[in-house]
């Protein structure tokens, strides 16, 4: 396994660059989850599985559970690879996501809603800026996710964030730096199962079907790719780090252009930015973004 060092920390590199201009988790190489990461709720619905190389959450009556990096993090390439509770799983939420502490907090998330079995299930994307989301855009996949892993990626560097499914983008937030508020703070991935059945499908009038209990959820990629922030947060722009530099800054490739157009228009649902009942005056991003 080859790592470098930068500003003191090592970085992993296991990871594969393919013909989209994404980057793929190597799973042959990858980290054991004891490595960089940490159960916080439900050590109960917590199982390790071949080698620490992946991890199962569950959930039933009593608890969910959930677990996150040790380490914060002021930029990166952040990628899982996720299998999500099989059959009737409405009402659940599998979550994967970035996290900067407290009320006010910075936040970039990937939330899977789960579905009465047969029906497709929903990927909600949304950005917080101190405190503040209400940004949700929705996709439905264009494959079963409860059949095998498939891999959820987010690039957040000083120019942009990108949402990615299978390499593929399917959103994009710009830092415009015009006074539009964009994370800073440090984050922390986390990821999580819980009881969403109060809004997670069809507005929360869909329930949770207990028989289906315990309902489970696979994780595999615990690697890290992403600068360690300790209060220096220019340290997490420089350039020394690859996903800061090149293909990666601010412009996504022709290919990835176009395969985000594709994704946009056959698979998106919902958009914030489309919401005209919700917001009398579209939010200022909405120009900028995708």
């Amino acid at each position: 396994m080859e790592c470098i060092l930068i500003f003191g920390f090592v970085i992993v590199l296991s990871l594969i660059i393919n013909v989209q201009g994404a980057i793929t988790i190597d799973i042959k190489q990858e980290a054991n989850f004891d490595e960089n990461y940490v159960v916080t709720w439900g050590q109960n619905h917590f199982l390790k599985l071949n080698r620490s190389k992946e991890v199962q959450l569950s959930m039933d009556h009593s608890s969910g559970s959930g677990f996150e990096s040790k380490n914060h993090y002021g930029s990166g390439f952040f990628q899982m690879r996720i299998k999500l509770p099989a059959k009737d799983s409405a009402g659940i939420v599998t979550a994967f996501y970035l996290t900067s502490k407290g009320n006010i907090q910075d936040e970039v998330d990937f939330e899977f809603l789960g579905n009465r079995e047969g029906k497709p299930i929903t990927i909600q994307t949304n950005v917080f800026t101190k405190g503040q989301g209400n940004r949700e855009q929705r996709f439905v996949l264009w494959f079963d996710p409860t059949e095998d892993f498939h891999a959820y990626g987010i690039l957040w560097n000083p120019y942009h964030i990108v949402f990615y499914v299978d390499n593929i983008p399917i959103r994009v937030k710009k830092n415009n730096k015009k006074g539009i508020s964009y994370p800073s703070k440090p984050m922390q991935v986390v990821s999580s199962l819980w009881n969403g059945e109060a809004w997670a499908t069809d507005g929360g009038k869909t329930k949770i079907n207990w028989a289906y209990a315990p309902f489970k959820a696979h994780f595999q990629g615990f690697s890290e790719s992403g600068c360690h922030m300790d209060g220096w947060y220019d340290a997490c722009e420089s350039s020394a780090y690859w996903w800061n530099t090149g293909k990666y800054v601010g412009v996504l490739s022709v290919s990835e252009q176009t395969a985000l157009k594709n994704a946009r228009a056959k698979y998106m649902n919902y958009d914030y930015c489309s919401d005209h009942t919700r917001f009398s005056v579209l939010p200022d991003e909405c120009q900028w973004n995708q």
